[in-house]
């Protein structure tokens, strides 16, 4: 299979209560550098959560560059035409949301531990989202944190880029980067912005300003 082609620096996980509105948000991050857009609404009816998938579609249309993904609805996604879905460990299996998407959609899986990695087919799965690296409140069913050592750990095993997820910010995205993630995907970072659009700026300028330097880290920082 010939992956898609995707931007993964920075990719926008929707929260339904967005400070901008979920729509607005999207857009922001898009208009700031936002490869992959997540919609994701665990307690949507399936009415509602088509109606914001196709209002996505139309509202990025301008974008190019912006992939729109469905979270655990590879069926939906295919359905509406967007870009591709994000699975978890729990959601529909890899194989079956790749054949609901077809070969030239996106898929991303979620990992939680490295031990999740064994008899992952990666001729299905076009990127890992790895973590939370940090508790995070916006998603209850949370796994426990693994920190930039568990990102670095899957991030070794993977033949697919991974993005860093979990309470992460601009702040964040030195350490991700030199732990081997190719972005970072976030929810509250945007979701909570009072302006989404320069926040999704400074996500992407501090991803391009590159790992942290050699030597200790600043004191009360940690590195992986």
């Amino acid at each position: 299979m010939s992956r898609p082609t995707f931007d993964p620096r920075l990719s926008l996980v929707t929260d339904p209560s967005a400070r901008a509105g979920v729509v607005a948000t999207a857009v922001a991050a898009a208009r700031g550098g936002a490869g992959l857009i997540q919609l994701r609404d665990k307690t949507a009816p399936d009415a509602e959560l088509r109606a914001a998938a196709r209002a996505l579609i139309a509202a990025l249309a301008p974008f190019p560059h912006a992939r729109l993904l469905v979270n655990d609805r590879p069926d939906l996604a295919a359905e509406v035409g967007a870009h591709g879905a994000h699975v978890g460990q729990t959601d529909a299996e890899v194989a079956q949301a790749r054949r609901l998407l077809g070969p030239d959609a996106i898929l991303g899986l979620s990992i939680e531990d490295p031990a999740q990695l064994e008899g992952v087919d990666w001729s299905a799965i076009d990127y890992v989202g790895a973590g939370p690296v940090f508790a995070t409140p916006t998603k209850t069913d949370a796994a426990p944190a693994i920190g930039f050592e568990g990102l670095a750990a899957i991030a070794a095993r993977c033949p697919v880029p991974v993005l860093a997820i979990g309470r992460m910010s601009a702040a964040h995205a030195p350490a991700a980067r030199a732990a081997g993630a190719a972005g970072l995907a976030v929810v509250s970072a945007l979701c909570a912005a009072e302006d989404p659009l320069a926040e999704a700026r400074a996500l992407l300028d501090a991803w391009e300003a590159g790992p942290p330097p050699e030597g200790p880290p600043p004191e009360g920082k940690s590195r992986p």
